[in-house]
Parts: structure tokens; C-alpha cells; sequence
């Protein structure tokens, strides 16, 4: 099934943007320290912001309007011109305006909010989203998997010590700018050239700063936690929160790989009137998710306090806590994905998806000014779950009226009931045995074994999708 292999390379792709960093993080954590490692998190999380609105929504509307026309060469080829040269021009004023304030408003850490700035060159010229329309997700993961492991190499080569900063910085930025461009050269034999007198860019702007909203929100859940922390605590406690941050989204994204594969799958359906077979797709999605979902928040949280200090160093035993709080939010991210990215943008219901974003980025705000000055770091992971849990509530009651709701969670508690059998197995053993990579390999297995025997007891639906799977193949 087409929709399956892609999930599959999407799932490889984006666990291969996190795994860059994850993979050099128990290194870069210890030579760098947790102090070098906030500032690394404190300037990125201002330069998030920028390359955000120099790329607007293209990404998720150019995804969807290349689904659209990807049956028309002329059209797709097109839309293809128009947006990227409205992303061009749009990133161009981005960095613009990102120089000028860091010239003319950062005094301290100067130089590393300049060697950021790649990442707004990087977004700038980034066309995955191209591909992603066409459900084309090998050549991304092909070029990436190349362009990450040269980049792995080395910051192992040149990050030495404390005062390898500013190489550190340098070399992520650059992976993803090349990441970037060599997806070009792919366009040759996809599209075909169109007059630039027939282009009309501004055409795709409204809709694209419509977009632009849910996605400059999503990111504050990204990125004001960390901003906020770099204010009301510590740097240490900024880099304690940001790999724990990072672990977690390591683990979700083999759960939202089915959005960015089922969007313009869905799309397509949607164009072509098969209404039924968007709501089929719906909940076969939903179920996946949630028996995905469980057993990642329910391994993650048995494991995260021993895990912590074992692979980031002493230096982050707190972020082991910063795991377990913030771990429910890989079901609430799971689910709003679904109700969101994979129903609600696909079939014009922007708005609705909008509002449910910007309540949630309100409720983090909040959430956080008062929860980062009790608890620190766990603040800012309770003030995480606390935000996705009302994006998701938001977009159920919006889909009220075309799904049912009941039908969605009608067999949730089977994976719950699992899922935490699993966790009280998982933390027993974890109780009485030292973390070790061997120790590690056999908690994972045995939590699966034992998550998968319970599917089979409380006969979950997601073992018959399992089963039509390998049947049609």
C-alpha cells in the first residue's frame, strides 16, 4: 500500500530531523555543558520565530496545493513557481529583519544568534513540501540521511570543548541548509518550466498567512517554553527542559509522520468527492495513532528518571522528571494530529484548526507564567500537556457534527488498559536493575511483548489492520 510505504519513509524522515541532535546529544551535552547548551537554546528558539514567518504557511499549503494538481503537470508546475518564489521573497525580508534586530538589539551572544541565521536561509529554500504533495517522501529521506550522517560526523570531528560553541551551532544550521538544497536538483525531470509572465506568487499569500496563524501558534509550544525559562530561570534549566523536550518529540514523531503522509492523501480524496472515504480514513488513522501513541508515553515514562542521567549526564538528572510530565502529550499530540492536520485542514476548515491552535498557544502562555515560576522545567512540561490537551479538546468539539466521536474512542481504553499494564511491568524491572544499553534493549522489548499480549486479550481493532495489511500483501 502506497499510503503505508510512505508512512514508513515519512516516519524515517522525521525521526531522522530529531535523531541528528539526539544521537550527539549524550557528547555534546557533556562537552559542551548545560550552560553552553542553554545559549545554543535560547538563540534558536529567537531565530524559530523569524524562519516561521519567512516560510508563512507554505509548508502545509504547498503540501495541499501540489496534492490538488498533482494529476495536471502544467498547473502543479505552476503552483510550484508561484509559491516558492513568494517563499523566496517572503524569507528574504525575514532575514532582513532578523539581522537588523540582532545588530540593533542583542548585545550578549551575538555571534551565535549570526551563525542561527542559516536556519532562515535553510527554510528559505526548502521544497519538501513539494514532494510531500506528490506523496513522494524517498527522495527527502534519501538526501537527509546523507546530509545528517556527514553532519554527525562532524560534530564528533571538531565540537571538542566548551569553547566549541559556536562550531556546534555553525554545523546544525548548515545540515539543514544543505539538506535543503539538494532536493533541488530533483525538480528537473517533476516539472516543467512556466513563463514567469504567467506566474502570479501574491496570489497564494492570503491563504498562506491564513496558515501562517496555526503555524507561528504550533511553534510557540516549541519555542516559549524555552524563551520564557531563558527569562525566569537558569540556562541550565533551559537545555535540562530542551532535551528533555527533544526526547519526547523524538518519540512523537513516529506517530505525526502519518499527518504529513495522510494530508495530501487525504486531500485527494476530498477533491475527488469521496467524502466517505475521507472518514474511513479518519478513523483508521485514529486508532493507529492511539496504539502507537500508548505504549511510547507509557515506555517513556517508565524508563525517563534512570534513563535521563544515564544518557545525557549528571549533569541532567532533573530532565528525567521533565520526561515523565511532559510524555502525555505524545497521545494529545497524536490525536489533534489526526483531528486536525489529517481532517480539518485538508477540507477547508482552516479556521476551525486555527482556533484551536491559538487557544492552546494562550493556554501555554499562561500556563507557563505560572507554572515555569513554581516548578521550573516541569513547569514547562505540565504547561506543555495542559496546552495540547485543549488544542485537542477544541478540535473534537469542532468535528462533532461530521464525526463521531464515539466511534473514535469506542476502543481507546483497550490501549490505555494495556499501555499501563505495560508501565507497571516496565517500571518494576526498571526499579531494580541499573540502566545499561543491554538493560535498555530488554525493557523495550519486554514492554512491547507485554503490550502486544494485552492488544490480543482485550482484542483491540488495530490487530485487524494488522492483519488486512500483510493479507493485501
Amino acid at each position: 500500500m502506497k499510503v503505508i510505504k510512505n508512512y514508513l519513509y515519512n516516519a524515517g524522515y522525521q525521526i531522522l530531523l530529531m535523531l541528528a541532535p539526539v544521537i550527539t546529544t549524550p557528547y555534546v551535552s557533556r562537552v559542551l555543558g548545560a550552560h553552553n547548551n542553554g545559549i545554543n537554546t535560547y538563540t534558536n528558539g529567537w531565530v524559530t520565530f523569524f524562519y516561521l514567518i519567512g516560510q508563512l504557511g507554505i509548508s502545509l499549503y504547498g503540501n495541499r496545493e501540489i496534492a490538488y494538481k498533482r494529476e495536471n503537470k502544467y498547473e502543479r508546475s505552476k503552483s510550484f513557481f508561484e509559491i516558492v518564489s513568494l517563499q523566496l521573497m517572503t524569507s528574504s525580508v525575514a532575514l532582513i529583519a532578523y539581522l537588523m534586530a540582532v545588530f540593533l538589539f542583542s548585545s550578549a551572544f551575538k555571534v551565535y544568534f549570526l551563525l542561527q541565521a542559516l536556519w532562515i536561509i535553510a527554510y528559505g529554500i526548502d521544497i519538501s513540501w513539494y514532494f510531500m504533495g506528490l506523496e513522494d517522501f524517498k527522495k527527502t529521506v534519501t538526501r537527509n540521511t546523507i546530509v545528517k550522517l556527514i553532519s554527525i560526523a562532524l560534530i564528533f570531528i571538531l565540537v571538542r570543548n566548551e569553547n566549541d560553541l559556536s562550531k556546534y551551532i555553525f554545523l546544525l544550521g548548515f545540515a539543514q541548509l544543505a539538506g535543503s538544497a539538494t532536493l533541488w536538483p530533483y525538480l528537473r525531470r517533476s516539472i516543467e518550466w512556466v513563463s514567469i509572465k504567467k506566474w502570479r506568487p501574491f496570489g497564494h499569500f492570503y491563504p498562506t498567512l491564513l496558515l501562517f496563524i496555526p503555524t507561528i501558534t504550533t511553534q510557540i509550544y516549541l519555542v516559549v517554553n524555552r524563551i520564557m525559562l531563558g527569562r525566569m530561570a537558569p540556562q541550565a534549566a533551559v537545555s535540562q527542559f530542551d532535551f528533555g523536550d527533544k526526547i519526547v518529540k523524538l518519540v512523537l514523531a513516529v506517530v505525526t509522520a502519518t499527518g504529513t503522509v495522510m494530508l495530501p492523501h487525504i486531500a485527494n480524496k476530498f477533491t475527488s468527492g469521496d467524502i466517505k472515504g475521507v472518514r474511513e480514513s479518519l478513523y483508521k488513522s485514529f486508532d493507529f495513532v492511539t496504539a502507537v501513541s500508548v505504549p511510547l508515553m507509557f515506555g517513556l515514562m517508565a524508563i525517563s528518571y534512570k534513563f535521563a542521567p544515564w544518557f545525557l549526564g549528571d549533569q541532567y538528572g532533573p530532565t528525567g522528571s521533565v520526561i515523565f510530565y511532559e510524555a502525555p502529550a505524545i497521545l494529545m499530540i497524536a490525536w489533534s494530529n489526526v483531528t486536525g492536520i489529517q481532517y480539518l485542514m485538508p477540507i477547508h476548515r482552516e479556521h476551525e484548526y486555527t482556533i484551536s491552535v491559538t487557544i492552546g498557544a494562550v493556554v501555554n502562555i499562561i500556563t507557563n507564567l505560572f507554572l515555569i515560576s513554581w516548578y521550573g522545567a516541569n513547569g514547562a512540561a505540565i504547561a506543555t500537556v495542559i496546552s495540547e490537551l485543549s488544542v485537542t479538546a477544541v478540535q473534537l468539539f469542532y468535528i462533532r457534527g461530521t464525526i463521531s466521536r464515539r466511534r473514535l474512542f469506542s476502543s481507546v481504553w483497550r490501549y490505555l488498559l494495556s499501555g499501563l499494564f505495560m508501565y507497571i511491568v516496565v517500571s518494576r524491572i526498571d526499579s531494580v536493575i541499573s540502566m545499561t544499553i543491554m538493560n535498555l534493549i530488554l525493557q523495550i522489548m519486554l514492554g512491547a511483548v507485554v503490550y502486544v499480549v494485552c492488544l490480543f486479550i482485550t482484542k483491540a481493532p488495530i490487530l485487524e489492520q494488522a492483519k488486512t495489511l500483510f493479507m493485501k500483501k
